[in-house]
C-alpha cells in the first residue's frame, strides 16, 4: 500500500459524495460506498501520517467542542430588504433601473429557508465556517458543517476563497428527527429552520451528523483570482469549484419574466424537498451590482420577495373570556387543532368585541389562521360559504366571567372592563403584581399562595399582607412552620422598597416601572404624588397627559386612599430611596436562579409563570446563554429549545414547573 492509493481511494469517496449529495445522480449503491470507506479507515489507521484534512474520514470529529469562537467575515454579510407584492417588486425594478440608466437582467433564485453561513477556503482547502452573527461577526461552526456531504473539503482548483450560502434541514431529515425526539419523550422542533440553526450549533459534532443537513451556495467575495462577471457565472464557477448551487433559478430581463417565476416556484414550493420563504431577485451584473452599492443593512442590487403568510382553516369551538389586573376582559378563540407554519395551533387571540364583530365569527364556523409575524396565530377571516343557515352571532358578555358583576365599555377604548374592584379574578392578579420582581419583590408569596389566602379570606388587598401572622399562613393546606416563617420575613423585608416600587405594585393604568421612577425621583414621597395635579406630574419629562390623569384618578377614589393609610399604618416605605438589600433569609430556592420561558403552557400563561417565577426570586429572561439555569418549555417550543439542549440547561416541563412551584411553597 503507498501514499497514492489511499489518494486515489479517497479522490474516489469525494466524487461519489459530490455525484450523492451535489448532483443527486449516485454514481454507486450506499454499500460499494460504505464498503469503500471503511477500506480507506484501515488504511489511514495503518498509515496516519498519510490522512489529508479532505479525507471523507475527517468530516466528523469525536471531540465536544468548548464553545463557538467568534467570527469576522472578510466583508459584511448582508440582510436583504424585502417585498411582500407585485408593486414592490415594480418599484425595486424602476429604482435600479433609473439609477443605472442602461439596460439591467435579473437573476432570479429560491430564498432558502434556512441558516445564512460563510464557507473560507484557504489555497482550496476548507479551512473555517460561520454563521452570518451580526453581518459583521459570527459564530465559527467549522466542526459541525464538516458533518455536511454536501460541503467539498477541498475545491476543484487551489483557490483562497469565501463563499456564503445558506444551510438548511431537508423536509425528510426533519420529519424524522421530530418523530425520534417524539419517541423520547421531547418536544418536537418547530420548522426545520429552527432544527437546522439547533444542530450547527451542538456541541457534539456526531450528533450534528445525525441531523443530515445540507446547503446551496449562492455568493462569494470576489477578489483577483476569482472574479465572475454575472450572478449567472458565480453559479457556473461554483459549481465547477464542487459547490452545491440551487437549480432552481432563472436569467429575467422585465417585470414579467419576474413575477412568472415568483408565480411558478409558488406553485412548486410545497413539493420541495427543502423549504423556501420568497424568491430573492439580484441585479446580474456584478459591476452593475458595485455600481448601485449597500445601504448600511442591504445591498440596493438585490430584494428578497416574501411569500403571503401560511394560512390554515380549522373551526371554532368555543370563545373563553378572562379577565386581567386592570379588568379587562379579553377573548380567546379555542379551535380544533391545525397544523399552521410548522406548529399545532389550537388558540388565537380574538383581541377585542371590535375585532370579532368585524370578522362576525361564530362558534362552529370554519376559520382561516395565519401567524402575525409568523410568531403569533390570529384569525383572518370566516368560511361563510360554511356557516350553517342556523348560525347565531357570538353572545357577547355583558357581566363579568368571575364576579358576575356588570362589564362596562369606557369611552375611547375597545375594551370590555369589569370595574369591580373586589372581583376575585382583579384581586389574585393585583396581588400577583404587587408582590411581583418589579414590584415590591415578595419572594416566595407566587399566585398559588395569594389564591390560597383569597380563599380562606385573609386577605382582600395589598395592605392586608403586611397584618399577617406565621398562624395565618400555617391554616393554609401544606404549609409548614419553616415556609410560614419565610413567607412573614419575605413580607417584612419588603417594607423598606423603595417608592417606585411601591408606586408601580399599586397597579395604576398605564404607570409602568419607568414612569413610577420618573414620578418617585422627582417628588420623592407619596404624599406628594397623592396631592399633585394633572399639570404639576406633566412638569416631568417623560410623563404625558395619559398617565397623570390615571395616576390623579386613582387617589380620588376613597377605597385606595384608605388602602395608602393602612400601609403607612404597616410602615411600609412611602419615600424614594436608594435600593436596600433583601436579606437571604428572605429568598426562596429558587432565588436568582435564571429561567427563559418559551412554547405554550396550558395552566398558565407566559406572563402568569413569569410573574410566579419572579415572585420567588427567580430571573426570568428572554433569550438563552450559559448563565440561564433552567428553560420552561411549553407545546411548540421553538429555536430557545434547541438553544438550551445545546448549551446543556436544565430544561423542564410545565408538570416539573408546578412541582418546582410546590416545592417553593411547602416543606419538605
Amino acid at each position: 500500500m503507498t501514499f497514492e492509493d489511499i489518494e486515489k481511494l479517497k479522490d474516489q469517496l469525494n466524487q461519489y459524495a459530490y455525484s450523492y449529495y451535489v448532483l443527486d445522480q449516485p454514481e454507486v449503491t450506499d454499500q460499494e460506498y460504505d464498503r469503500l470507506y471503511r477500506q480507506l479507515e484501515v488504511m489511514e489507521q495503518e498509515h496516519p501520517e498519510w490522512i489529508r484534512p479532505d479525507s471523507p474520514t475527517q468530516r466528523i470529529g469525536d471531540t465536544l467542542l468548548d464553545g463557538f469562537t467568534k467570527v469576522t467575515h472578510q466583508t459584511q454579510m448582508y440582510s436583504l430588504a424585502n417585498a411582500f407584492n407585485q408593486a414592490e417588486v415594480a418599484d425595486f425594478i424602476k429604482r435600479v433601473e433609473s439609477q443605472l440608466d442602461e439596460p439591467v437582467s435579473f437573476m432570479c433564485e429560491c430564498k432558502i429557508d434556512g441558516l445564512a453561513i460563510s464557507l473560507s477556503y484557504q489555497d482550496g482547502y476548507f479551512i473555517q465556517g460561520a454563521t452570518r452573527g451580526d453581518g459583521r461577526v459570527g459564530e465559527d461552526i467549522t466542526s459541525n458543517l464538516k458533518t455536511i456531504q454536501a460541503l467539498p473539503l477541498k475545491l476543484r482548483s487551489p483557490l483562497s476563497l469565501e463563499v456564503r450560502g445558506e444551510a438548511y434541514m431537508p423536509k425528510a431529515s426533519f420529519q424524522a428527527l421530530n418523530e425520534d425526539r417524539e419517541a423520547q419523550g421531547k418536544a418536537p422542533f418547530a420548522n426545520p429552520r429552527n432544527a437546522a440553526a439547533g444542530s450547527l450549533r451542538q456541541i457534539d459534532p456526531r450528533q450534528a451528523a445525525k441531523r443530515h443537513l445540507n446547503l446551496f451556495l449562492y455568493g462569494a467575495v470576489v477578489q483577483d483570482d476569482f472574479q465572475p462577471v454575472s450572478q449567472a457565472d458565480l453559479f457556473r464557477q461554483l459549481q465547477d469549484l464542487g459547490l452545491r448551487v440551487n437549480s432552481l433559478n432563472r436569467l429575467c430581463h422585465n417585470l414579467d419574466e419576474v413575477m412568472a417565476f415568483i408565480d411558478e416556484i409558488d406553485q412548486k414550493r410545497n413539493h420541495l424537498s427543502y423549504d423556501i420563504d420568497g424568491v430573492v431577485i439580484k441585479v446580474n451584473q456584478i459591476d452593475q451590482q458595485e455600481k448601485l452599492g449597500y445601504t448600511v443593512k442591504a445591498p440596493r442590487w438585490a430584494i428578497a420577495y416574501k411569500f403571503k403568510a401560511e394560512i390554515a382553516q380549522t373551526r371554532l369551538i368555543q370563545v373563553e373570556w378572562t379577565v386581567g389586573r386592570t379588568g379587562v376582559v379579553t377573548p380567546t378563540a379555542v379551535m380544533e387543532p391545525v397544523q399552521l407554519a410548522g406548529t399545532t395551533v389550537q388558540r388565537a387571540s380574538l383581541h377585542n368585541i371590535d375585532i370579532i364583530q368585524a370578522l362576525d365569527v361564530r362558534i362552529g364556523d370554519h376559520v382561516y389562521l395565519q401567524k402575525a409575524g409568523d410568531i403569533i396565530p390570529e384569525i383572518v377571516s370566516v368560511d361563510l360559504d360554511q356557516r350553517p343557515a342556523s348560525s347565531e352571532p357570538l353572545d357577547l358578555p355583558t357581566t363579568c366571567p368571575e364576579c358576575q358583576s356588570e362589564l362596562t365599555r369606557i369611552e375611547g377604548e375597545v375594551a370590555l372592563r369589569c370595574v369591580n374592584a373586589t372581583c376575585p379574578a382583579q384581586q389574585l392578579a393585583g396581588l400577583s403584581h404587587f408582590c411581583s420582581r418589579n414590584a415590591m419583590n415578595i419572594m416566595g408569596i407566587g399566585e398559588k399562595v395569594l389564591a390560597k389566602l383569597l380563599s380562606e379570606n385573609l386577605i382582600k388587598d395589598p395592605a392586608d399582607l403586611y397584618y399577617l401572622t406565621v398562624e395565618d399562613f400555617l391554616t393554609l393546606d401544606h404549609v409548614k412552620e419553616k415556609s410560614a416563617n419565610k413567607y412573614i420575613d419575605a413580607i417584612q423585608y419588603s417594607k423598606d422598597n423603595s417608592l417606585s416600587r411601591l408606586l408601580f405594585g399599586l397597579g395604576i393604568r398605564h404607570v409602568g416601572v419607568s414612569a413610577a421612577e420618573l414620578m418617585a425621583d422627582h417628588f420623592g414621597h407619596l404624599d406628594k404624588i397623592i396631592k399633585a395635579t394633572p399639570e404639576e406630574i406633566e412638569t416631568i419629562e417623560g410623563i404625558g397627559p395619559m398617565i397623570s390623569q390615571s395616576v390623579v384618578d386613582f387617589f380620588e377614589v376613597e377605597a385606595n386612599l384608605d388602602l395608602i393609610q393602612r400601609l403607612k399604618q404597616a410602615e411600609v416605605n412611602m419615600e424614594q430611596v436608594s435600593e436596600s438589600v433583601i436579606s437571604s433569609e428572605a429568598t426562596s430556592f429558587l432565588l436568582d436562579k435564571t429561567f427563559v420561558l418559551t412554547g405554550t403552557l396550558s395552566h398558565y400563561t407566559r406572563s402568569q409563570a413569569k410573574e410566579i417565577l419572579e415572585s420567588m426570586g427567580a430571573k426570568v429572561t428572554g433569550s438563552v446563554s450559559k448563565k440561564t439555569d433552567y428553560l420552561l418549555a411549553g407545546e411548540a417550543a421553538g429555536s430557545k429549545l434547541t438553544k438550551a439542549e445545546n448549551l446543556g440547561i436544565t430544561i423542564i416541563s410545565e408538570e416539573d414547573f408546578i412541582e418546582m412551584i410546590n416545592e417553593g411553597e411547602n416543606d419538605e
